[in-house]
């Protein structure tokens, strides 16, 4: 028969035995789940997204590719299209590679649009400094995304061909729409970087997202953002088409 101090000593130990396992547990759980905590470092990487407004970084420097934000395609209050310029400029270096980005708000070019790039694209060349393409950054809806294949088919035709062609893309196109259709693609863009943030801020649940892209059969990289929560994907990694990760620079939060 235990007794009552027996008794008492043995209900003290199991309830510290108890909070011990309970902290262990808890411990274990933050462990497995870091990646919800673990902050992006950009010294671990080296293509960038620079837009306008974002102060140039000590990364930049050492920067094997830069995408550099030049223009926003709008529409305007008489309902005509024009190309505001961000007067977006950098002196690479030696070896980096640049993209001019054209951020599209409507899908509605003309003549005009064109034009302007091109211009662009001559005062680079003038300038000595080599362009390795544009890229056109527009959240085209996954139920949209044919009609978006026929406008790229357009500006592939334009684009002269010493020059590539990169889009980004919706994490949901490779959840909600049909592989075939995005690789369709593979006849016309160079590349697609899928965005894993929305606004200054990753999107939840990315990873479930990113084992969706496995059917996609044409280049792509993955866009991060600066400041924002992220753990690789190692199966991601692995696959031949994934052609590395881009970061998002901001400015300091």
């Amino acid at each position: 028969m235990v007794s009552t101090t027996a008794h008492k000593i043995c209900k003290n130990n199991m309830g510290k035995t108890t909070t011990h396992l309970l902290v262990t547990l808890f411990i274990g759980y933050l462990l497995i789940n870091t990646h919800c905590f673990a902050q992006l470092d950009v010294t671990h990487y080296n293509e960038f997204w620079l837009w306008s407004g974002v102060k140039a970084q000590p990364v930049l420097e050492k920067a094997s590719t830069i995408y550099l934000l030049k223009g926003q395609i709008v529409t305007n209050y008489n309902n005509n299209i024009h190309l505001i310029n961000q007067r977006n400029f950098i002196t690479p270096h030696f070896n980096q590679h640049i993209w001019l980005v054209y951020r599209a708000h409507t899908l509605n070019w003309d003549q005009s649009i064109f034009t302007a790039i091109n211009r662009e694209l001559k005062h680079w060349q003038v300038n000595n400094i080599p362009i390795k393409g544009i890229q056109i950054d527009f959240d085209v809806p996954t139920q949209k995304l044919s009609d978006y294949i026929t406008f790229l088919e357009k500006i592939r035709t334009w684009l002269p061909k010493n020059y590539q062609l990169s889009i980004t893309g919706l994490l949901d196109w490779g959840s909600n729409s049909d592989p075939i259709i995005i690789n369709q693609l593979s006849n016309t863009v160079d590349e697609i970087i899928f965005q894993t943030y929305q606004g200054k801020e990753t999107i939840q649940d990315y990873q479930v997202y990113l084992k969706k892209l496995e059917a996609i059969k044409l280049p792509f990289k993955i866009g991060i953002i600066q400041y924002g929560d992220w753990q690789p994907l190692l199966s991601l990694e692995k696959n031949p088409y994934f052609k590395g990760y881009v970061v998002f620079l901001q400015n300091k939060l």
